[in-house]
């Protein structure tokens, strides 16, 4: 064997001399590591046990070993019924999965439909007529409610009344000739000129309407003065008669 041999195979020894070292001081490490993490669990796993010994000594009054069993039998028979449950967690879970993007665009919808509104102006409508309805609350007494209330029926009566064709056709007609009327009285009339005007027609006709007008009125109270309300029929024959 010559020398060379002889430094090739001290190489090789030493090599392999080298890898054990590093085995062994790897080796080494991970059990000094391990050792470390021995101890930290069990100063861990100490505060821990003294944690829940402390924990457990305030409800010990309250638990008994027996409770833990029932619990555990209890747990046992409602097996069935967890499932049940977690099935409807489930089916549940897939429902608001599915309706998110319906109720997204419902959103959606909502925001444009209540810019539309406001744009046309809804809001600020409604703002005025909360400011109108604030007006009637502080101008009116509960009181005045409350006679508003006993004498509904006769204002929605005189309401419905004022609103039939044959009152709003006459209504607009006053007011047509009041508009379109023009009356001019000299400074002085004589007696013989008012009989001339009362021997017109229009003059008689309106004399006529006006004591017809007043002989209704006077019935109409009368029939309130006694209690009496008028009927449909009476109502008709008022009508015709003016």
């Amino acid at each position: 064997m010559t020398e060379q041999d002889l430094e090739k195979q001290l190489a090789e020894i030493n090599r392999k001399l080298d890898l054990v070292t590093n085995q062994l001081a790897l080796q080494q490490r991970r059990q000094r590591e391990a050792q470390e993490l021995k101890e930290d669990l069990g100063r861990i796993a100490t505060d821990v046990f003294q944690t829940a010994v402390v924990e457990l000594d305030e409800v010990a009054h309250h638990f008994d070993a027996s409770d833990l069993w029932y619990l555990g039998k209890k747990l046992l028979r409602n097996v069935r019924n967890l499932a049940r449950t977690l099935d409807q967690l489930e089916s549940a879970n897939d429902f608001f999965q599915d309706a998110k993007p319906i109720a997204r665009e419902a959103f959606f919808d909502l925001l444009y439909t209540l810019d539309e509104l406001d744009r046309k102006g809804y809001f600020a409508f409604f703002s005025e007529l909360l400011k109108v309805l604030d007006r009637v609350v502080t101008s009116f007494t509960v009181d005045d409610v409350r006679l508003l209330g006993e004498n509904i029926v006769t204002i929605l009566t005189t309401v419905r009344n004022l609103t039939q064709p044959d009152m709003l056709e006459a209504i607009n007609n006053a007011v047509s000739v009041y508009k379109n009327l023009t009356i001019s009285v000299e400074q002085e009339i004589s007696y013989r000129r008012l009989l001339k005007e009362f021997r017109t027609p229009e003059m008689r006709r309106g004399l006529a309407f006006g004591i017809q007008f007043l002989k209704n009125l006077a019935a109409n109270e009368n029939k309130s003065a006694d209690g009496t309300e008028l009927t449909e029929a009476d109502t008709e024959e008022l009508a015709h008669a003016n």
